[in-house]
């Protein structure tokens, strides 16, 4: 067993999470550190955001200064939060973590950057998600690095100047729309994280297969990377259900069979929809006729909170086109029905008599 692994035992055995959710919670943080890459050389994929961020980086270094504040936006399990650790490696500086949602008050703010020391690389994850006094102050400081931390309240308060050393805001976001104006237009660089095409998953997983000390076959790694939803997070964690069945129940060594064993046992079919998003489809499709359908509708029938639907299941079923939205509700694409193997009805929606296409929600 390699160094990694023993480090990630323990935090691996506390921790169950969903298969395919794209969001790392509690010690399952810890199990992903080991397998980050620590260069954006050693970083696969995002071809074009890591050649825009090099040069940021590169061209920093060469002036001497912080790097302009950069804003990394994408759907969650893409490597935001890598690229912020990257870039503050990059740098040679510390790198100071916080979210969003920690960040209630402008108090909380104005410490954090009271302790900041020049070059200093700050992440603030899903940023989008401050609270409006903080995101006020934090105008100020991203472009004077200083701010203003006011002191008691009423006719009787004084806001004394704070000056912070020049330093670089890393920001992370889920939903950039989010982001006020003229927050986004503080950041010197943007850069948007897509979903993976499977021969770079595939290239991720053999990564981390080596990094665990698994050995995997060239079909076993295709198998893995084809079911993970286009997110290195997924694949990752795919990866080390296959090493556990591998051990249990084959010669530790993960080949086409042994990953598709482990899949089917997991209920990650070929496409990489799990037993939610199947059921979502199957109900859409055999209880109410390919809908439209509420999501609240939805999600009582297949026995789960609304937001679970919404925010895990729904987003990777619009991208893949087996589910729309429309304004009526959700309804089943014609490629749902055939994953289901089922014959649309003649008068289901988008295959005849349902709402046209320009109808649906963005």
């Amino acid at each position: 067993m390699s160094v990694h692994e023993d480090d990630l035992s323990a935090a691996e055995e506390a921790h169950v999470v969903s298969l395919t959710a794209a969001e790392a919670e509690g010690d399952e943080r810890a199990v992903e550190a080991a397998l980050r890459p620590r260069t954006l050389d050693e970083v696969v994929g995002q071809t074009r955001v890591r050649a825009q961020l090099g040069l940021v980086l590169e061209a920093a270094r060469a002036r001497g200064r912080a790097p302009d504040h950069v804003l990394l936006s994408g759907p969650p399990g893409l490597g935001k939060t890598t690229l912020a650790m990257i870039i503050a490696h990059e740098m040679s500086t510390p790198l100071r973590i916080s979210s969003g949602p920690a960040i209630t008050h402008a108090g909380d703010l104005a410490a954090i950057l009271s302790g900041m020391n020049e070059g200093d690389v700050l992440f603030i994850d899903e940023i989008h998600r401050m609270s409006r006094p903080a995101e006020e102050m934090l105008y100020m400081a991203m472009e004077d690095f200083r701010v203003d931390v006011v002191i008691g309240k009423g006719p009787g308060a004084t806001a004394i100047p704070l000056e912070i050393p020049p330093f670089t805001l890393v920001g992370a976001t889920t939903r950039a729309g989010l982001l006020p104006g003229p927050l986004r237009d503080r950041f010197g660089y943007t850069g948007h994280l897509e979903f993976y095409e499977a021969d770079d998953l595939e290239l991720i997983v053999r990564r981390s297969a080596g990094l665990l000390g698994v050995e995997l076959h060239g079909e076993g790694a295709a198998e893995i990377a084809s079911r993970s939803r286009g997110t290195p997070r997924i694949a990752n964690r795919l990866l080390r259900r296959v090493r556990d069945y591998a051990q249990v129940r084959a010669d530790g060594v993960v080949t086409l069979d042994v990953a598709r064993a482990t899949l089917e046992l997991y209920e990650v079919d070929t496409l990489g929809l799990d037993r939610l998003d199947r059921a979502v489809i199957d109900a859409l499709c055999r209880r109410f006729g390919g809908g439209p359908v509420g999501v609240s509708t939805l999600a009582v029938a297949v026995g789960e909170e609304r937001e679970t639907v919404e925010e895990v299941a729904e987003p990777f079923l619009v991208r893949n086109g087996f589910l729309a939205r429309t304004p009526r509700g959700r309804i089943a694409t014609p490629a749902a029905w055939r994953h289901l193997g089922l014959a649309a009805p003649a008068g289901s929606p988008l295959v005849g008599g349902g709402d046209p296409p320009a109808l649906f929600e963005s």
